[in-house]
């Protein structure tokens, strides 16, 4: 196996094995080299074959021993019946005691071989059902054949008519095909037995090879214990073989779903699918195998001595075959066959040896002649003269034919994926009839008798997984993938498998992109045009003339109603292109094309759902709901006043739940459904919960941009409910999660923003708020089943109050920027941690200006000569505390104009606390405060730190403008006041001329009247009337001047 030297076992001589296939070999096996492809010249005729080994659990080749002429092979050797490495399973199984085809054959090949199903290969089988099919014109004998399709992929199996039937009789299942082979095919139906000659040319075969490794031509007698046993063998072989056959239902332990039979305790498997978004970009995903390794339950293990990808024309065939290979010496690679001699090879006999040496790639057959088991000779056959041996002469090129007819016929008929077929010929005659099994099954009272159906479900599941895995894997493939999925869902039992209904449901909800819509570049095709049945549009038109095939979908109602279509003739497969008109197949089916974001995102939480119901139903439990823990205070309606909406309580709730947070860092669990943390529900519910949440978080971004600010939050309060339910299952919060509940923070904060300024639709933003989906309150149900949902109820109440709505706004904002501290999120998202930062400062400008107006409006309301109350100071207090944290994250950013603006409303709150502070008493006594002094110059003081703020006005020229006008107004109304309320008794007159000149130069130097703007006219007023003031002020102080020199 490891010898150079024996290279070419299966292909030339050494060197051209290191170009062979990929090969998956296990510990302590080796591939047997393969041969890039070879062409065969056969009476002119050029047949193109080319084999290359994927898989070889094969021994090391060894050479055979000629037997002496004149041996016995009557006679058993001594070491026959014993394993031996050199035969491999051959030795044992040549008596055919223990491993016949088995039933699921190609499906074990195809777990093994899952990137070529479904795509790059025409058909997985046993080798000797291809020799089977391809000798159909040639043969009388009966053809019973098991046909599945995955994509472009035929799995053919042996469909024992005989085994099923004797099981039948035992067990009562498969009654209903027994029932419908007697009316319609054979009404005499009995089993038939093998003869005599049949078992004592197995047992000459099984001795012949055991001489020719043991390399003693001389017969040896053996114990009576091996003679027993090839006495016993063929009465046993009944039993063995039909044993073969599993009942209905019949699962491997390790896929066994009925909750009635499982443990959440102790599950066997991981949960297929639970990690990854291959909606937003396709990853290589955690999606684990569904059957463990070595699993021999219903012969869904891969028990081929070597696995082959065998291409011969343009078919491509992924082969499974235990032909015993010898080599050695003159023979590197050769096919050891034993004949008696008074028989000549006929034309089966030449196909079986031609298509067993192409399949394995094998040059040479040895062939060793003997008589009434004595052996007489040896002869050497190349593997191109045997289709020319005498008796034995036939067309490779016919055969070829036949191959492509045969597929050309199976791929047009057997349309439907998950469906079991049928492809039966009874013996002695030419017609070749297809029947659909699974809708005949249906029409039964169990429609899950067919034991096929468990094996294709798992088969369309994973090839659907190993799809989704690829990450080069393009949007093109998921029409594909999403008919695998919905196929494979078709086909199981909603109670007996919850593990791979959820798991499916999860890969169809990921297979929607819910962040962008879909951008399908030649595709504009509605919804209704996908087909979930058929992978072309000719597949459905199926011709009935003989130019197009010559097979009929309806013949003699009472014969041929049920066939799916038939063959009139076998003759007629020899006919060169004879199906190739209907040999058009598509590989993938078109992906429906959901142009509308909640459509999208309600076919997303639409398998979300059915994911969630089978888990859920798979968990046992007494009741729907888990009984109350009595050491568990039950929380009522009831809220106390003081709490109720208002900023105080709000800052109990996001209190507690930043504690919350900071125990889910800690891995704390805690499920009121008793999941237990491992188990597949637990992890499979895990996923599905994150996936409903960010759909909703998609319907919620949706509605908020067509100002459905309701909906939007009815739909984040979901998305929020998701989260919290997840929060409390998860064991290990990613990184990435949080950054999920940031966001979805975020927009909340948005959207009671949003409804803080569109008070004026406050009833119908209720209604929609209030609307909620079946499938909606469905789901919401399963959240409850493991949690309260109320973690995050304080951000999603529906408010009628101002304040209260501009403060949950603010929490949110506040929450979503606490969550990015952990982990170090901040630094990870930078974009995302600068849009929470803007979402903060700009609603603390919106809490400070409402504040801030509201101490506008109380000053207002008060009586001129009473003095500041203290509401109102508080509401200054709270405005400016408001603006400052607002200054501080805007300048954290470097954003300068909203910086400079928040400057700017803090130098106009100080303003509003100048105006509160006018003198009080009689109009005409009143003079200019130092308080309002005070408060003025803070208001200076903030608009120059704007401008600072701004640096030019090339930033932003409007703020600039504005800053500029407010900072003149400001000059200009202190100058006003103290010119028009001079504070004659506290300063001199000079003084306060020279104060008020000052600050009139200042307000002109601030008013820009060149500019042209829309405030230009109210510009050129003010500097006007600065002027006119100024003059107004000389003119009184040198008239007073004048009057004093004069002595008036």
């Amino acid at each position: 196996m490891g010898d150079p030297k024996e290279a070419g076992a299966e292909g030339p001589p050494a060197g051209a094995a290191a170009r062979g296939g990929l090969s998956l070999l296990s510990q302590g096996e080796s591939e047997e080299p393969s041969a890039q492809g070879s062409a065969l010249f056969l009476g002119g005729n050029e047949v193109k074959s080319r084999a290359v080994v994927k898989y070889s659990s094969a021994p090391l080749r060894t050479a055979f021993a000629r037997l002496e002429e004149k041996t016995d092979l009557k006679l058993p050797p001594a070491n026959w019946l014993r394993e031996s490495a050199k035969l491999g399973p051959a030795g044992t199984t040549i008596l055919g005691n223990s491993k016949k085809s088995k039933p699921f054959s190609s499906f074990g090949m195809a777990y093994d071989f899952i990137d070529s199903v479904g795509n790059d290969v025409d058909v997985v089988s046993d080798s000797e059902n291809i020799k089977k099919l391809l000798k159909i014109p040639y043969s009388k004998s009966h053809v019973s054949m098991a046909v599945h399709r995955i994509g472009r992929t035929l799995l053919l199996d042996e469909l024992d008519i005989q085994e099923l039937f004797m099981r039948s009789s035992q067990t009562g299942d498969w009654t209903w095909l027994k029932e419908f082979y007697q009316r319609l095919i054979d009404q005499k139906w009995q089993r038939k037995k093998k003869s005599k000659e049949h078992w004592y040319q197995k047992a000459i075969l099984s001795k012949f090879l055991y001489y020719s490794i043991n390399g003693d031509g001389a017969a040896q007698p053996v114990s009576s214990t091996a003679e027993q046993q090839e006495s016993s063998s063929s009465d046993q072989t009944n039993d063995s073989e039909g044993a073969s056959w599993p009942a209905p239902f019949e699962m491997p332990s390790s896929v066994s779903e009925d909750p009635s039979a499982s443990s959440q305790g102790s599950e066997p498997l991981e949960p297929s699918c639970i990690v990854g978004h291959v909606a937003s970009a396709p990853k290589e995903q955690n999606l684990t195998t569904l059957f463990n390794d070595g699993e021999h339950s219903q012969g869904l293990k891969n028990d081929f001595v070597r696995n082959i990808l065998w291409t011969f024309e343009d078919i491509h065939m992924l082969v499974g075959s235990n032909m015993p290979i010898f080599g050695g010496g003159r023979y590197p690679a050769v096919s050891l066959r034993l004949r008696d001699n008074n028989k000549p090879i006929n034309v089966l006999t030449g196909i079986d040896y031609w298509l067993d040496n192409l399949i394995c790639n094998v040059p040479e057959l040895v062939m060793c002649f003997h008589v009434n088991g004595i052996v007489q000779k040896y002869e050497m056959i190349k593997t191109e003269e045997i289709p020319n041996l005498e008796n034995s002469n036939f067309s490779t090129k016919v055969i070829k034919d036949i191959a492509q007819n045969i597929l050309s016929f199976l791929k047009s008929n057997c349309t439907k994926e998950g469906h079991t077929y049928w492809l039966f010929k009874a013996s002695g005659s030419d017609i070749v009839k297809l029947y659909d099994l699974t809708t005949l099954c249906e029409e039964t009272e169990d429609k899950y008798q067919n034991p096929f159906t468990m094996p294709v479900a798992i088969l369309l599941y994973k090839v659907a997984c190993n799809m989704m895995m690829k990450k080069n894997q393009n949007k093109k493939h998921y029409g594909t993938i999403r008919t695998l999925l919905l196929n494979c869902l078709k086909l199981l039992d909603k109670s007996r498998h919850p593990q791979i209904i959820a798991s499916a449901n999860y890969m169809l909800s990921e297979l929607f992109q819910l962040d962008e819509p879909k951008k399908e570049e030649n595709s504009e095709s509605p919804l209704n045009e996908n087909s979930d049945e058929s992978y072309s549009e000719e597949e459905e038109e199926m011709p009935d003339s003989d130019e197009n095939g010559s097979y009929s979908t309806s013949s003699d109602p009472s014969d041929d109603s049920k066939a799916v279509a038939i063959i009139k003739s076998v003759g007629e497969l020899s006919v060169p292109e004879k199906y190739k008109s209907i040999h058009q197949i598509r590989p993938s089916c078109a992906f429906p094309v959901c142009h509308d974001t909640e459509e999208r995102c309600r076919l997303v939480l639409s398998y979300v759902l059915e994911g969630l119901k089978s888990v859920d139903s798979s968990i046992k439990k007494e009741s729907d709901l888990p009984a109350a823990d009595p050491s568990t205070p039950i929380p009522l309606k009831y809220e106390d006043e003081s709490t109720r909406g208002g900023p105080e309580g709000l800052e109990k709730q996001m209190a507690l739940f930043l504690d919350k947070m900071g125990s889910l860092q800690k891995g704390n669990y805690s499920s009121q459904s008793g999941m237990i943390p491992g188990s597949w529900q637990h992890k499979m519910k895990l996923q599905l919960i994150l996936k409903s949440s960010k759909a909703y978080y998609v319907l919620s971004d949706a509605a908020m941009s067509l100002q459905k600010y309701g909906r939007a939050l009815r739909y984040i309060k979901l998305a929020l409910q998701s989260h919290d339910t997840y929060c409390c299952l998860c064991t290990n919060m990613l990184s990435e999660v949080l950054l999920f509940l940031s966001q979805y923070l975020t927009l909340c904060g948005d959207i009671q923003l949003m409804l803080a300024q569109n008070a004026n639709n406050r009833a119908a933003h209720l209604e929609e708020f209030h609307y909620q989906t079946k499938e909606d309150q469905e789901i919401l149900h399963s959240l409850h089943r493991e949690s309260s949902c109320q973690g995050f109820a304080w951000a999603t109440d529906l408010s009628t109050d101002l304040e209260s709505q501009l403060s949950v706004s603010c929490k949110c904002y506040e929450a979503a920027n606490e969550i990015l501290q952990f982990s170090d999120l901040k630094s990870q998202n930078p974009e995302h941690y600068v849009q929470v930062l803007k979402r903060m400062g700009n609603i603390r400008n919106e809490i400070g200006v409402f504040y801030m107006n509201q101490a506008a409006a109380l000053q207002s309301e008060r009586v001129v000569s009473k003095s500041v109350s203290a509401a109102e100071q508080q509401l200054w207090k709270k405005s400016f505390s408001c603006f400052e944290k607002g200054i501080h994250n805007f300048e954290s950013i470097e954003d300068a104009t909203n910086a400079a603006l928040l400057l700017c409303n803090t130098g106009r709150l100080m303003r509003i606390c100048a105006q509160a502070h006018c003198g009080a008493g009689d109009e005409f006594k009143r003079e200019f405060s130092p308080e309002e002094g005070l408060y003025y110059n803070k208001a200076i003081d903030y608009y120059l730190k704007a401008l600072r703020s701004l640096g030019t006005r090339d930033i932003h020229p409007a703020v600039w403008d504005s800053v500029n006008w407010e900072l003149s107004t400001t000059y200009f109304t202190m100058a006003t006041l103290q010119q028009d309320y001079a504070p004659l008794s506290r300063k001199a007159q000079e003084q306060i001329e020279k104060e008020v000149s000052e600050a009139m130069m200042k307000s002109l130097k601030y008013c820009d009247v060149d500019s042209m703007s829309a405030r230009q006219p109210l510009c050129q007023y003010r500097a006007a009337t600065i002027h006119h003031r100024l003059a107004s002020m000389y003119h009184s102080c040198l008239r007073n001047q004048v009057l004093s020199v004069q002595g008036w």
